[in-house]
C-alpha cells in the first residue's frame, strides 16, 4: 500500500513538473516574467542633437507612463551598435523591438532574425530601404521629403519675381541617413525648376553643431557668394550661425537660413531674426509609439505609415509660440 502511495505522489509530482514546464516555457518568450507587462527593447541613434536628446526623453518617460518596462541602447551614431543591441534584445526575448535607424540599409539580415524569432519590430523616425516590408509592422516619424519641399517652397516665394542668382550652400545630416537623403531630394525637387537657384557647395555636417560650424568656415573661405544656407538640422544651422558671426556677416540679414527640427535653441535663434525659415520635425514620438507597441503585442491590426502632425515656423511665429516649447 506504502508503495501504491509513493508512486501515485511521484507521478503527480512528474505531472506537475511537466505543467510547471510548459507554462515556464511561455513565461520566458514574455518577458514580463509571468505578468502582463510588455518589454520594448529601444535602439536610439545617439544623442548628437537637441532633437535627439528630446526624443529619447519623450520615449523613456511615455514608457514609463504606459507601464511598458523600457530597455534602452543608445547606439552612439553607429549601425554595428544597433545590430548588436537588437541581437540582444532578440537574446533577452523582448516583446516588441523598436529602433531610430543610423542609415537606411544593412538592415535585412537582423531584422529578419527578429521575424523568425517571432518579435513585431517598429521602425522610429527613420525609414529602412529594404524592400522587405514583412520585416516591420510599421514606421512612425516625419515625412523628410515633404520636409524638404518645405524648405524649398519658402525659399522658391522669398525670392519671387528676382532674377539674380541665388547661390545655396547645404548642410547635409548623416550620409546615408534617411532625414539627410529625403532632405536634400525634396528640397532639390522644389529649386530645380528655376535655374536661379544654384547649390554652389554642399557637404555633411553630420547633424552636429561642432561639425555645422566647421563646414560652414570651410563654405564661407570657399565661396566668393553665399546668399542662402539650407541646414538639415538645427544643430548644424546655429554651428553654422557660429561661423558666419564670426566671419563679420549677419546671419539671417547677409545670409538667409532654412532649418530643419524647431528645436528650442533653434526657435529662439528664429525669433531673434538669426534663421529665417524652420520647418518642423517634432521629436515627441513617445504616446504614439507606446500607444502603438501596445497594439502590435495585441495583434490589431495597424498601418505600416505612421506620420506625426507638424507645421513651420517664421519670426513672427516663433516669438508667439516660444516659451511654450517642450524640447
Amino acid at each position: 500500500m506504502l508503495k501504491r502511495l509513493s508512486i501515485a505522489v511521484a507521478g503527480g509530482l512528474l505531472l506537475a513538473s511537466t505543467m510547471a514546464g510548459c507554462g515556464g516555457s511561455d513565461d520566458a518568450g514574455s518577458s514580463g516574467g509571468g505578468d502582463d507587462k510588455i518589454t520594448l527593447g529601444f535602439s536610439q541613434v545617439g544623442a548628437e542633437s537637441g532633437w535627439r536628446t528630446a526624443n529619447t526623453k519623450s520615449i523613456q518617460e511615455s514608457a514609463a507612463s504606459a507601464g511598458i518596462d523600457l530597455k534602452f541602447s543608445d547606439a552612439q551614431g553607429k549601425q554595428e551598435n544597433q545590430i548588436k543591441a537588437i541581437r540582444s534584445f532578440i537574446t533577452q526575448r523582448v516583446d516588441v523591438i523598436a529602433f531610430s535607424p543610423v542609415v537606411e540599409s544593412g538592415w535585412g539580415t537582423v531584422l529578419k532574425e527578429a521575424k523568425d524569432a517571432g518579435i513585431p519590430v517598429i521602425l522610429t523616425d527613420r525609414a529602412i530601404d529594404d524592400p522587405d516590408t514583412s520585416l516591420y509592422k510599421t514606421f512612425i516619424g516625419s515625412d523628410f521629403v515633404a520636409e524638404g519641399k518645405k524648405a524649398g517652397d519658402w525659399l522658391v516665394k522669398e525670392y519671387e519675381g528676382k532674377t539674380d542668382p541665388v547661390n545655396i550652400v547645404e548642410l547635409q545630416g548623416t550620409p546615408g541617413a534617411a532625414p539627410a537623403n529625403d532632405r536634400k531630394a525634396g528640397f532639390g525637387d522644389v529649386i530645380k525648376a528655376d535655374p536661379k537657384f544654384k547649390v554652389v557647395a554642399s557637404q555633411t555636417g553630420q547633424f552636429t553643431r561642432t561639425d555645422g560650424k566647421a563646414v560652414m568656415e570651410t563654405f564661407l573661405k570657399s565661396q566668393p557668394k553665399i546668399d542662402v544656407l539650407y541646414a538639415h538640422n538645427d544643430d548644424m544651422g546655429l554651428g553654422a550661425i557660429e561661423a558666419i558671426e564670426a566671419a563679420g556677416k549677419k546671419p539671417g540679414t547677409d545670409i538667409k537660413i532654412i532649418t530643419v527640427d524647431a528645436v528650442k535653441d533653434g526657435m529662439t535663434a528664429l525669433s531673434e531674426g538669426k534663421i529665417n525659415f524652420i520647418v518642423e520635425c517634432s521629436p515627441l514620438l513617445g504616446p504614439q509609439l507606446m500607444d502603438l507597441v501596445k497594439k502590435v503585442q495585441d495583434g490589431q491590426t495597424i498601418p505600416q505609415r505612421v506620420l506625426t502632425e507638424e507645421t513651420t515656423f517664421t519670426p513672427e511665429q516663433a516669438k508667439e509660440v516660444l516659451a511654450d516649447r517642450k524640447y
